[in-house]
């Protein structure tokens, strides 16, 4: 049976990875996003290195963590790229999402949030993976 200290234990640790993974998101598609990883939005097969270097940036971090507490799960790290590439293309895409780019629009701002969704549930699945695997419930 598990303890209440290692539920505790769980618990900070939950909390904490969800505001680390909170900045470092924030991190990599803000401050850290380069002019050139913005052309991610180009038609055609242009916007591939922009776009795969957004993602592994956004991997490289997601990697550090996990290596920090679960090296086993190295494999989250690909998961985000392989999430991150997808639903940044979508959305930006001028097929896809990215043909809703007027910003005094509803649908422009609809897609954003759709977009900040899916890479904050693909946190969320990744928080989940270390706690649990950290700390069993047998």
């Amino acid at each position: 049976m598990t303890s209440s200290t290692e539920y505790a234990s769980a618990l900070g640790l939950t909390f904490l990875l969800l505001v680390l993974f909170q900045f470092k998101h924030f991190a990599a598609d803000f401050p850290f996003q380069s002019q050139y990883m913005l052309k991610k939005v180009r038609p055609g097969w242009d916007f591939v290195p922009p776009l795969a270097l957004h993602c592994a940036f956004h991997a490289f971090l997601t990697l550090s963590v996990v290596w920090a507490l679960v090296p086993s799960l190295w494999w989250l790290a690909t998961l985000d790229f392989a999430i991150h590439f997808m639903m940044d293309r979508i959305k930006s895409g001028p097929r896809y999402l990215g043909r809703y780019n007027n910003l005094s629009k509803k649908a422009f701002w609809n897609c954003l949030g759709f977009d900040q969704m899916v890479h904050h549930l693909t946190h969320f699945y990744i928080v989940w993976m270390l706690v649990t695997t950290r700390y069993p419930l047998a």
